[in-house]
């Protein structure tokens, strides 16, 4: 809790009333403008606590009209109702005085953002701009002046464009992109960094209307509204134009880009419109008002909502006091309402975590109403200022500053001192259980209290009061400027650079204790029973030992900074009452709270500490099977930081502190709400060991000491909580007129129940705690071995649900003789998880928050559900069940229902019924007592089954006609039908049982009828029923044989064999005997009576069934009687059925019958018994002879295959030609012949258009191992690039090839081998001599001319080398060359050597020409054919 110390201004001349105040925005200096009859008006500024700076002085023979700061320089602008302006400087006093342009009272002033612009407007007008320096210095006249001829009123500068961000800018260049890296470039514009400063804005005007300025000084109407413009404000995060008029009406307008303003929203703020009306604007989009009502008015603007905060009587607020002015702090989230009874009322903001739904669901609710400060008069005007978050508050007489203090408490030997005011303690005594205030004549900023004295001190002064009396009388008061005091005894030990001071209660100094440079100033004292630990600001500690007449050192002096790593600074340092132990606060470089506290052991000289942030400590003993509870303990205190810290006054191993969430520094003081009090144990055995840890309860406000058995903390008044007040027996008596009981305690957990136990119960207490906690279950059960108390026992089990152990409570149960919850906590052993066995022993000692805790935190949400059930608390109940355990909710539902009902709220227990979907049965026994309502009841419900209950219950009451009806609304034709037999309609009945078609009705019906001796009808329903059996039944007893065989059918293959027996046994209809037979299965005694009596058309039908699975000799004796029939086909499937493959495949032969593949496959069996292994061959292959020989070759390859006759396949494969088969068979057989048949039919083909073929060949003689066979064929290949294509280059490698393979072969002929490749050797030379004579004609033609003539002399030159190609060449020759004569020559000699062949087909086209032109050579008539030549070649690559 903090309090407000308030500071009135030091006015130079009381007389004036002050009518401004502004504050600079970061400075502590505030400008007050003030006037009055005599002196005119006057501006002064004052610091922050109001002292006045006399320099700065400026009055005018009229009052001031505006103020306003620059907002980042100490200068202030300052208009007057003369239409003057002045430029003030801090703290020189320096004025300027502004080019005269106005001249009538100024209206509004104006600054930019970052203050290079000034805009200054008046009554009449008249606007201008100016510019200024950046030290704040008007530069020239006015940039632009603008008149609007009507007065001014509000005026707002647009945003400022977002700067670069250099960061990403950075990035950007770096990845390459060419435009950032331009942006750096000096070359062009310098790179502007940061946000820039918008220089234009909107101005306003009485009239209602709002100009817009740009940045060059040209104005433009933008928008109108009705009525004067009472404020403009921009909603950024919208780019949103908020305009309030004096009538309180918002509107909101949407601003174009080409310019104007589009309204989208208006709203009347408030019916109430009086003279004072105070509106503010906060930078979370919340407007907010006051209007001189009791409330204060906020609308959130970007959440679309509003509420009202109302004063609260209970905390001090009068009965129609009205609120003025309202003024909102960011920085602390506070907004301040000042009121017509001189008060200051103060809402804070909370700090929760809260999602977005919540927020807008509870807005309201996280603003909390703090205790008022009272300043008299009336508050007109407030507002907060400078980085000090200062409050300044005009009352009408003068101006106060108010500055926020922590409220100052102390504890010490049984005495609570609490600050209520800046002037004002509450001291409470525990030992005689009186409350007495104490008015002090200074501000206070300390106390520090004994059991006979209370000291308060302000930095310069110190009082000492006597406490011994029943009144608080001074013995002693003198100056001292030592900011902290301790209290030990009658000595008083104050702090100043390098010393500590111990003085007498009337300021003498007894004794010095001085502290070198190195170990720095103390600024931190604590006294805990004889010791006193002192801390610097270099982070040095030492202890002093009190206990004799002068202070003793305890130890040296102790650099921490040699322990702690990015120690910044002490913020608390304590001691444990024997000197052992000093704890300690810090904070890190950066500022912020270190999230550690720190433990230094005195004689072991070693720090530790216990870290809240993980919530485990740096040292202690873990106690075995620990790890669940350690683990639970570490997550309830985990993520947070210590906020205060104490010692227990008497025990020296226990400690205590605060924690609150990371994240909340700012408000981790007494106001934040998620605090938790966290207890250790410190030994030097066992080092840190958790205690305990809670919550603080609600209405505390903070941790001011541990005394055991109690924890000591401060409330609000009126807000002390009856669970941690003090005994029945010894109440706090506060003393006439006294304030409320500030201070209040609360019993340690172990000590619930014991607060008043003796000493030796509580060390006994104590020290089973402590072993508790350390695991040595020895030790602990010795330190209580003597204690009978019951209670003790209680405390102690309940002591073990914040340990969990469960060993120890079983113990304590036994020694309380509480047999039932030893039972309960034995049976609870069965559950899984640890938290739900100690949740059982937490519900049988009352302690049910604790249970609840515990369920939740082991996520036991059946047991949790079970639990609100049996704590009456039937919502948490339901919610827990529709949100985590859906599986018990309809239980839930019922077991709800049924309490609702044992209440009496049968109209609500009903709904949980039904939502249970138990209504059916429940409701009508919940309202069976009361028909009338269990009729309309059933009549709203519409419910089939609670018709039928009701169709039931008026049947009981003989109640006929209204039972008929429900049972139809039912649908039960049962019942129907039952109930119309009763009363004797039986057409009714009849019609219902055929219209419905309801079995168990048209049962009920024919049991009727059959009752009756009505067969025909009995017969009839017993069918529609599908009771088949009794109604052949009926018509076997009354010969109705006709229906039989239908009914028959219909029914079972048990009522089948019976009627088929029932016809066999007559003699009469043997053919449905038959069809029955077989319909029921029994096929042989089917076909047995068919051939006994020849039924030939069952027999079809019979054998149309029959499969592999039937009887062979069955089969056996079908197939013949087909065969018989000549249905050979029909035959032939019985046989293979019957497995008899060779009779099935000769009658296939002798009847031409086609071989289906199905029909082979079936035939095809290896693996029979029945035939050996050869037999089996031989079979297949007749089969597969018989597919050859009806033409389907893909079937025989395939049984040929299973036969294992692969030469037989893929004869039958070449055959079907399949050319892709035939290649696939060759190489999966992998098998020489095979390779080379396959080659050898590839050869027959037309390989030479299809190259595939032709690698297929070259590629099945080689795996065939045939090279001979290759040789064979890569000649027929050379021939036939000779003879088709005279492309005598391929003919040649083809020879090549042809002569390698044939080497190859091995020689089985007696040397024709030899004399093979001796002719093929010789036709390789011959063609590689006319290759040559080609290939040398374009070099050297006459050459090749003579060796061509040579050519022709080489006995058998043809077929190697033909002689037309021959001839060709050299006929050629000589018609290019024009010796068309000498070419004639050789085409005479050439038609002599080929007399019986075309000779045009060895000359080109061209020499043909020639020669018929020249020497009339004629051609014959046809002989056109394009003769490919080797321009033509088709390529084609023969080798592998």
């Amino acid at each position: 809790m903090a309090v407000y110390f308030d500071h009135p201004i030091e006015a130079p001349d009381r007389s004036n009333l002050p009518t401004h105040l502004t504050w600079h925005s970061t400075l502590p200096i505030l400008a007050v403008a003030s006037s009055g009859p005599a002196s005119g008006g006057s501006v002064d500024l004052y610091l922050h606590q109001g002292e006045c700076v006399k320099s700065c002085h400026v009055d005018r023979a009229q009052p001031a009209a505006a103020l306003r700061w620059h907002p980042v320089k100490p200068v202030l602008v300052l208009g007057w109702e003369s239409g003057e302006v002045v430029l003030l400087t801090h703290p020189s006093g320096d004025q300027t005085v502004l080019p005269a342009v106005h001249t009538a009272r100024i209206a509004l002033l104006e600054w930019s953002g970052s203050g290079s612009r000034l805009v200054t407007g008046d009554q009449n007008g008249a606007l201008a701009v100016w510019k200024l320096d950046a030290r704040g210095r008007l530069l020239g006249n006015h940039l632009v002046k603008h008149d609007y001829s009507k007065p001014l009123t509000c005026c707002i500068f647009k945003p400022a464009s977002p700067g670069i961000d250099v960061a990403t800018l950075a990035r950007a260049s770096v990845s390459g992109d060419e435009s950032a890296l331009d942006m750096f470039s000096w070359k062009g514009a310098p790179l502007k960094m940061g946000p820039q400063e918008g220089l234009g804005f909107y101005v306003s005007t009485a009239d209602g209307k709002v100009h817009a300025v740009d940045e060059q000084g040209k104005t433009s109407p933008l928008l109108s509204e009705d009525g004067s413009i009472r404020k403009l404000f921009y909603l950024e995060k919208r780019g949103v134009l908020v305009v309030v008029t004096d009538s309180l009406t918002l509107s909101q307008y949407t601003l174009r880009p080409e310019g104007g303003a589009h309204e989208f929203m208006k709203v009347k703020l408030s019916s109430t419109v009086g003279p004072n009306v105070d509106i503010i604007w906060t930078e979370n989009s919340l407007l907010i008002t006051a209007t001189g009502e009791p409330v204060v008015k906020i609308w959130d603007l970007e959440r679309d909502e509003n509420y009202v905060l109302s004063l609260d009587e209970t905390l001090g607020f009068k009965k129609g006091e009205m609120i003025n002015c309202v003024s909102y702090c960011a920085a602390k989230e506070i907004l301040a309402a000042g009121t017509s009874k001189g008060r200051i009322a103060m809402w804070k903001m909370a700090m929760q975590p809260m999602s977005s739904s919540s927020y807008r669901a509870d807005a309201k609710a996280l603003w909390k109403l703090q205790t008022p400060t009272e300043i008299h008069g009336n508050v007109t005007e407030l507002q907060w200022g400078s980085n000090q978050n200062l409050l300044a508050a005009n009352n009408s007489r003068t101006v106060l500053i108010l500055s926020e203090h922590v409220m100052s408490a102390h504890f010490g030997q049984q005495v609570a001192a609490v600050q209520l005011a800046p002037t004002q303690l509450s001291i409470t005594n525990y030992s005689s259980g009186q409350t007495l205030p104490l008015q002090c004549d200074m501000h206070i900023r300390g106390v520090c209290v004994s059991k006979d004295s209370v000291t308060v001190w302000n930095g310069k002064h110190i009082s000492v009061y006597d406490l011994s009396g029943s009144a608080l009388d001074v013995t002693g008061s003198f100056p001292c400027d030592s900011h902290i005091v301790a209290v030990h005894d009658e000595n008083l030990y104050t702090v100043e650079p390098n010393r500590v001071q111990i003085r007498t209660p009337q300021g003498t100094v007894k004794q010095l204790l001085t502290f070198s440079r190195a170990e720095g100033n103390p600024v931190l004292l604590d006294v805990c029973q004889s010791y006193l630990a002192v801390g610097t600001d270099t982070a040095h500690i030492r202890v002093y030992d009190l206990s004799r007449r002068d202070a003793k050192a305890h130890c040296g002096a102790k650099n921490l900074s040699d322990h702690i790593s990015d120690l910044g600074a002490l913020r608390s340092v304590k001691c444990n009452a024997s000197g052992s132990q000093v704890s300690l606060l810090a904070s890190q470089v950066n500022g912020r709270p270190d999230h550690k506290v720190y433990f230094y052991d005195i004689e072991m000289d070693t720090v530790t500490h216990f870290d809240f942030f993980t919530g485990s400590p740096s040292t202690g003993v873990s106690p075995p099977n620990e790890s669940d509870k350690q683990k639970f303990q570490e997550n309830e205190i985990s993520g947070r930081f210590p906020v205060s810290q104490y010692w227990d006054e008497s025990e020296a191993r226990l400690f205590v502190c605060e924690t609150a969430p990371i994240g909340s520094e700012k408000s981790a003081n007494s106001d934040s709400e998620d605090v938790s009090v966290v207890t250790l144990f410190c030994t030097q055995e066992h080092g840190l060991l958790l205690q305990d840890c809670f919550s603080r309860p609600p209405g505390l406000q903070a941790l001011l000491a541990l005394d055991v058995p109690y924890y000591y903390f401060t409330c609000k008044p009126g807000e002390e909580n009856p669970e941690v007040s003090p005994p029945a027996d010894q109440p706090i008596r506060a003393a006439p007129a006294s304030p409320p009981v500030m201070a209040s305690r609360r019993p340690l957990r172990d000590f619930v129940g014991l607060e008043k136990c003796e000493k030796g119960t509580r060390d006994a207490m104590l020290n089973f705690s402590f072993y508790l906690s350390v695991g040595d279950m020895d030790e602990a059960f010795k330190s209580i071995k003597l204690i009978k108390s019951k209670a003790v026992w209680e405390n102690m089990a309940r002591m073990c649900v914040k340990t969990r152990r469960l060993d120890v409570a079983r113990m304590c149960l036994g020694n309380m003789g509480n047999a039932r919850a030893a039972k309960a906590v034995k049976e609870a052993e069965a559950e899984p998880e640890p938290e739900a066995r100690v949740a059982m022993l937490a519900i049988q000692l009352g302690m049910l928050e604790d249970a609840e805790k515990l369920y939740k935190s082991c996520h036991r949400y059946d047991l949790l559900n079970a639990f609100y059930q049996a704590s009456s608390e039937w919502q948490r109940a339901l919610e827990t069940a529709e949100v985590h355990d859906r599986i018990h909710l309809r239980t839930t539902y019922y077991n709800y229902a049924k309490y609702l009902e044992s209440m009496g709220q049968k109209n609500l227990a009903l709904t949980y019924y039904e939502k249970s979907d138990t209504h059916r049965v429940e409701v009508p026994r919940m309202l069976q007592d009361d028909t009338v309502s269990l009729e309309l009841y059933v009549t709203k419900a519409k419910d089939k089954n609670i018709y039928k209950w009701w169709a039931q219950y008026l049947e009981s009451q003989s109640n006929m006609e209204r039972a008929l009806l429900f049972y139809e609304r039912a649908q039960d034709y049962l019942s129907l039908v039952r109930v119309h037999c009763y009363l004797g309609n039986i057409p009714e009945a009849s019609q219902i049982a055929n219209n419905t078609g309801d079995r168990a009705a048209s049962y009920h019906l024919a049991r009727h009828y059959e009752g009756h001796d009505d067969i025909k009808q009995a017969v009839h329903f017993y069918t529609r029923a599908q009771a088949y059996n009794n109604a052949i039944r009926l018509c076997k007893e009354n010969g109705l044989d006709d229906q039989l065989m239908n009914l028959a059918l219909l029914s079972n293959p048990e009522d089948m064999m019976e009627a088929a027996c029932h016809y066999e046994e007559k003699g009469k209809h043997l053919d449905r005997a038959v069809s029955l037979y077989h319909k029921a299965g029994h096929v042989s005694k089917a076909l047995e009576l068919a051939f006994a009596t020849e039924q030939f058309a069952a027999l079809q039908l019979i054998a149309e069934e029959l499969n592999e699975n039937s009887d062979p000799a069955l089969l056996a004796r079908c197939s013949d009687f087909f065969i018989q029939h000549s249905q050979y086909e029909k035959a032939v499937e019985l046989l293979a059925a019957a497995k008899k493959y060779p009779e099935a495949v000769e009658l296939c032969l002798t009847h031409n019958l086609t071989i289906t593949e199905d029909l082979a496959e079936r035939m095809t069996v290896t693996d029979s018994k029945d035939l050996t292994e050869e037999a089996g061959k031989a079979l297949l292959e007749k089969i597969a002879d018989c597919c050859m020989s009806q033409g389907s070759y893909h079937l025989a390859t395939k049984v040929y295959t299973q036969a294992g006759n692969k030469h037989r396949a893929m004869k039958a494969l070449l055959k079907s030609g399949d050319t892709d088969k035939i290649a696939f068979f060759a190489n999966v057989s992998r098998q020489k012949e095979l390779f080379i048949m396959a080659a050898n039919y590839f050869q027959s083909l037309d390989w030479r258009k299809n190259p595939k073929n032709l690698k297929r060949i070259i590629e099945f003689y080689t795996k065939g191992k045939a090279p001979d066979l290759l040789g064979g064929f890569y000649e027929a290949c050379a021939q036939v690039e000779i003879d088709d294509y005279q492309n005598y280059e391929k003919a040649l490698d083809a020879l090549m090839e042809a002569f390698k393979c044939l080497s190859k072969a091995k020689d089985g002929s007696s040397g024709q081998q030899e004399v093979r490749l001796a002719n093929l050797q010789h036709k390789i030379v011959l063609i590689k001599k006319f290759v040559h004579i080609r290939r040398l004609h374009s070099e050297d033609p006459d050459e090749a001319v003579r060796l061509c003539e040579a050519l022709l002399e080489e006995p058998e030159l043809d077929p190697a080398v033909r002689i037309g190609d021959a001839f060709g060449f050299l006929i050629d020759h000589h018609c290019q060359q024009g010796r068309l004569q000498t070419a004639y020559q050789k085409l005479e000699e050439l038609q002599k050597l080929l007399p019986s062949q075309s000779i045009k087909y060895y000359i080109s086209q061209a020499s043909l020409d020639a020669l018929q032109k020249e020497m009339g050579f004629p051609l014959e008539s046809g002989d056109h054919k394009h003769v490919l030549r080797e321009d033509d070649e088709v390529e084609e690559d023969l080798t592998v």
